[in-house]
């Protein structure tokens, strides 16, 4: 079980909606991050409503990481939230109603970091006019609220909240999924890449690294065009490799021709180098796959693969990947999985 803090305006409907989310245990509304010397003991609700505490409407989630990554908890309360807005939310005017990700545990601090880069990164092609406002700090204090604030939405379903009704509905459907397991043949369940080795780079150097396409497929979830692409019909040994972190995701011994014209693969190298989140932008429901350090979109995973092989189809994006030939794998690092390249 994890904790993090979440502000992001009025508490009453940021607890229902993250109440819905499947993983979180276990939700508490109240103030955090404040200037305890303008209310003399612990806050209470008509001092923060002033606006001159600099306590923030908060919301304590406690949550399942097993069942819901950090990574996916912050993107679906992006959905729900402007990010751009400053002391803002709906008709919630006021530093209490800021946005913001506190932290009681340091580890978490690099995750959501990379999470609100990655969010920067999407916000500048969709309004480059305006600066992500979401901060994240350590958390310094939290004081729970008063007992009407509690779940207030269940107990006044007619009550004033600036998340829509739909919004609630959207995150119980909404949910981080594991990866699919194979029938048959290796599970790929063996722990042979240390995350340790690998780091996710900035927005700058991705710039300057990747080409247009590359930045589109893994930062905005584009999609490229099928059978123009570089890799669908590689056939030499080697690895694949994930093009913003070079972490190992999946091996030529793993790769097969599904006919769809996009690199195919029937399981990755090791299960925890991936992520898969539920995936319901187009006109059906699929699962999305991500890298686990770089956070890139990769493709997705179907289960209309081959039997023999275990039944899984990896659909990935040529343009989120390196390929690695066998006989550059030692001198490139990649030497102790130079047998999954056969």
């Amino acid at each position: 079980m994890k904790t993090i803090y979440i502000a992001g305006g009025c508490f009453w409907g940021v607890q229902k909606y993250l109440d819905s989310l499947y993983g979180v245990t276990e939700t508490e509304v109240g103030y955090a991050n404040g200037d305890l010397a303008t209310v003399g003991g612990a806050p209470v609700y008509d001092q923060v409503k002033r606006g001159d505490t600099q306590f923030a409407e908060t919301v304590r989630v406690r949550y399942d990481e097993r069942d819901l990554p950090l990574s996916f908890l912050l993107e679906a309360f992006y959905d729900v939230i402007d990010v751009t807005s400053v002391n803002r939310q709906g008709a919630d005017v006021g530093t209490q109603y800021r946005t913001g990700i506190y932290y009681s545990d340091a580890a978490d601090k690099s995750a959501i970091e990379q999470s609100l880069a990655n969010l920067a990164r999407r916000m500048a092609h969709e309004r480059p006019n305006q600066a992500v406002a979401v901060e994240c700090r350590a958390l310094d204090s939290f004081f729970t609220a008063e007992e009407y604030h509690q779940k207030y939405l269940d107990k006044n379903p007619s009550g004033y909240c600036h998340i829509s009704p739909a919004s609630f509905a959207k995150a119980a459907a909404r949910r981080a999924v594991p990866l699919p397991t194979p029938s048959v043949g290796r599970n790929a369940d063996n722990e042979r890449v240390d995350h340790a080795r690998y780091s996710a780079p900035t927005d700058d150097d991705l710039k300057n690294r990747l080409t247009p396409e590359q930045y589109a497929v893994t930062q905005t979830n584009a999609t490229e065009a099928p059978f123009g692409n570089a890799y669908w019909d590689e056939r030499r040994r080697g690895i694949y490799v994930d093009i913003t972190t070079g972490e190992p995701l999946f091996a030529s011994s793993d790769k097969f021709d599904s006919g769809c014209g996009w690199p195919s693969f029937s399981r990755p190298i090791d299960t925890a180098v991936l992520r898969a989140r539920l995936d319901e932008t187009g006109t059906r429901q699929r699962t999305e796959i991500r890298s686990r350090v770089g956070d890139a979109h990769l493709g997705h995973v179907f289960d209309d693969g081959p039997a023999t092989l275990g039944g899984l189809r990896y659909c990935i994006n040529s343009a989120a990947l390196r390929f690695v030939p066998i006989e550059d794998m030692e001198r490139e690092g990649y030497g102790a999985l130079v047998d999954l390249a056969g």
